[in-house]
């Protein structure tokens, strides 16, 4: 469970009054990218590693093939999506519940 600002207690029960103000927008900014962020880095890392692990074995063995380094990087991706995906949507359904559930607050 990531622990975002919505996820603090009275953050979206605070009456908030006939506008939303600019410290509400920061708020909400910075709860999206860093979903945004947290959602992606599974993805990101398992490439990372994969390409590291990969290129290493290149310069160890001199071979300098492009598509030995493309393809088990897109296979571990893809397997890391796989993997993470149900804690990816909870991630994202915790985050985006909220707006929604509130969304009558956040328009005015």
């Amino acid at each position: 469970m990531v622990l975002l600002l919505a996820d603090l207690p009275g953050f979206w029960g605070r009456g908030w009054g006939a506008e939303m103000t600019v410290d509400d927008i920061v708020a909400l900014g910075w709860d999206a990218l860093l979903v945004t962020l947290l959602t992606s880095a599974p993805m990101l890392l398992s490439g990372l590693l994969v390409g590291l692990v990969i290129s290493v074995l290149q310069s160890v063995t001199q071979v300098q093939e492009m598509t030995l380094a493309f393809v088990p990087k897109i296979v571990a991706v893809m397997l890391a999506f796989i993997l993470f995906l149900p804690w990816i949507m909870a991630t994202l359904l915790n985050f985006v519940q909220p707006l929604f559930g509130n969304f009558d607050k956040l328009v005015r």
